[in-house]
């Protein structure tokens, strides 16, 4: 999300049809007419300016991802072998969007009634925003 978000932040279209053409072709990101490399950092950044949620769904998807490689829920915890950043990552963004879990060290089983409402409302929000790019709309607020 945080792609096409940058992505429509782009006046020029020809060199957002770069940016695209360069992930389809997995390619690395660079700065218009330069070397250097466009950083998830920057991407973020901006992002943040234009939407005051989008890092807190960042730092959730970055943790979110490492709970994907305990495939053992019914006898583990997954929660339980995150690190102290990550899980906070996730709960502050649960807390904060989603209304909880409330209870103070909640269990990924705590997690789990909230999970589909998280997922339903990032998809929708990144569909609307594929939406816009497809239209070709150009930035509002910001001009790179």
């Amino acid at each position: 999300m945080v792609r096409v978000i940058f992505l429509l932040s782009i006046a020029d279209k020809s060199y957002r049809q770069q940016l695209i053409d360069a992930s389809v072709n997995g390619s690395k990101w660079t700065v218009k007419g330069k070397s250097a490399c466009i950083t998830d950092r920057e991407m973020v950044e901006l992002a943040q300016s234009l939407h005051g949620w989008t890092q807190s769904v960042y730092k959730f998807g970055c943790a979110f991802i490492h709970l994907s490689s305990f495939h053992d829920y019914e006898y583990r915890d997954p929660l339980l072998s995150l690190p102290k950043d990550e899980k906070a990552a996730i709960l502050m963004h649960m807390r904060a969007y989603h209304g909880g879990p409330a209870v103070a060290e909640p269990t990924f089983e705590d997690l789990l009634p909230y999970l589909p409402a998280v997922f339903e409302k990032v998809a929708s929000n990144l569909e609307c925003y594929v939406q816009k790019l497809e239209a070709e709309e150009t930035p509002a607020k910001v001009a790179i």
